[in-house]
């Protein structure tokens, strides 16, 4: 059973850090690329953070320009788990935060094979 679990979801100020994480189990995890996607209220989800698998010959990641030098992917292969450090929290970051796991890195969210329930990020002005 393929299964991913998102926390560390909440409510801060603008300007304020949240760290993310997703619990991995089911599955090879070090062959499968991970992505970080939002969605907030009456908008399209989008890809914000897209890391290649581990066991890729060709390592790559990717950030949307609008978390660029705000947000950081990380993963620790032995627990099967990805972190999404966010710091300098806008309100506009406002939005149910998901981790997905595909074959290979995209931002395409209709292409990953597993996702987590999400979780809800508030930023307050």
């Amino acid at each position: 059973e393929v299964q991913l679990v998102e926390s560390g979801g909440g409510l801060v100020n603008s300007g304020g850090s949240l760290r993310l994480s997703c619990s991995a189990s089911g599955f090879a995890f070090d062959d499968y690329a991970i992505g970080w996607f939002r969605q907030a209220p009456g908008k399209e989800r989008e890809g914000i953070v897209c890391s290649s698998a581990v066991g890729s010959s060709d390592k790559s990641e990717w950030y949307a320009d609008s978390v660029k030098g705000r947000f950081t992917i990380s993963r620790d292969n032995a627990k099967k788990m990805v972190y999404l450090q966010m710091n300098s929290l806008k309100p506009e970051d406002t939005a149910v935060y998901y981790c997905g796991a595909g074959v290979a890195i995209t931002t395409r969210w209709k292409e990953y094979n597993a996702w987590g329930q999400g979780t809800q990020v508030t930023v307050s002005s």
